[in-house]
């Protein structure tokens, strides 16, 4: 054979990755996939975020908008026995909440009227409390769906016990001082015939006890009523829930709907230091949410702000109080 016939004496070898690239690949893909997620989770947290926070925003404005026709923010009506009646008006006689008094001003006058004109509109208002609004709902949290009414406690005055209700996961601003109780009378003739002081003497424990924020039993408050600046006083906002019981109607704060009285499930206190939603912890009347980091919170002068679980816990407890004399800067 000649010289010009004969082959390399070193094969010509076809490039492959060998065990250890293949190993360096799948651990930088794994690091990549691992810097991505918070990113992703963060993003995803933030879309979540903003629709909550534009749910604020219409129930602010709904306020606003019922400030101007009646003369005050809506009233927090009578307790958690009692649910909203259209044929009592929006003043201290109305024995619903605010999230009954609002529905006139959220596009939802049809659901408010349910029962109106009737001697005993029982079958139409639990309709009603079985009818979510997605207005009031955290996409974070739960789905605007109707969940179970487990408490043992009828409704009244028609004694009505509904088997489903539309939830709330946001709270008004009841003030910085303490719970005082969701008891209440047993008629619209008692709760007619009592003074203000002889309210507060049964159902607050002491003539002397006042709320001092914005919404609260049988309250009429209006701008001229918050001292401390519509900018600087909370309106309404997250409130705190315990994530194992988001469904099932189980803890106090969370036993009944979005349509009742004065109760924590529809009010908050600054006394209480705002957290987010954890799993096992009880932290009833106090604000909060599902989201890290920080809540939404409507001020009363309607805007929407991210308020830091950290925020300071007096600052915290001056927001709440209409009338405090403390103007704070920079929150």
């Amino acid at each position: 054979m000649s010289a010009n016939n004969r082959k390399p004496a070193v094969a010509n070898r076809q490039s492959a990755f060998t065990l250890v690239e293949l190993l360096v690949v799948i651990a930088i893909i794994g690091i990549l996939i691992g810097l991505l997620l918070p990113a992703v989770q963060a993003a995803r947290e933030a879309a979540r975020r903003l629709p909550c926070a534009n749910n604020l925003k219409q129930i602010a404005l709904a306020f606003h908008t019922h400030l101007d026709a009646q003369g005050h923010f809506p009233t927090g009506g009578w307790g958690y026995h009692w649910v909203g009646d259209p044929n009592r008006g929006f003043t201290h006689r109305q024995p619903g909440g605010w999230g009954y008094s609002t529905l006139p001003y959220l596009e939802q006058e049809a659901l408010w009227a349910m029962g109106l004109g009737a001697s005993n509109p029982g079958a139409e208002v639990s309709k009603r409390l079985a009818t979510p609004l997605s207005v009031h709902n955290c996409p974070t949290r739960r789905r605007a769906v109707a969940y179970p009414f487990v408490h043992s406690a009828s409704l009244r005055p028609w004694g009505i016990k509904p088997p489903a209700f539309g939830r709330s996961d946001y709270a008004a601003n009841m003030g910085s001082t303490d719970y005082w109780g969701g008891n209440s009378p047993g008629s619209y003739a008692s709760g007619d015939s009592m003074s203000e002081e002889k309210w507060r003497e049964n159902y607050h424990g002491s003539a002397n006890r006042h709320y001092n924020g914005v919404v609260y039993r049988r309250s009429e408050i209006n701008s001229a009523h918050i001292h401390d600046g519509m900018s600087n006083v909370y309106l309404v906002g997250e409130r705190y829930l315990n994530p194992d019981n988001y469904f099932n109607g189980g803890p106090a704060n969370d036993d009944q709907g979005l349509y009742i009285g004065h109760d924590q499930d529809v009010l908050s206190s600054t006394i209480k230091d705002p957290r987010q939603d954890r799993k096992g912890s009880s932290h009833p009347w106090a604000f909060g949410s599902a989201h890290a980091g920080a809540f939404n919170m409507a001020m009363c002068d309607g805007s929407a702000r991210s308020i830091s679980y950290s925020i300071d816990r007096s600052v915290h407890t001056i927001m709440g109080d209409r009338a405090s004399g403390e103007v704070l800067q920079g929150y």
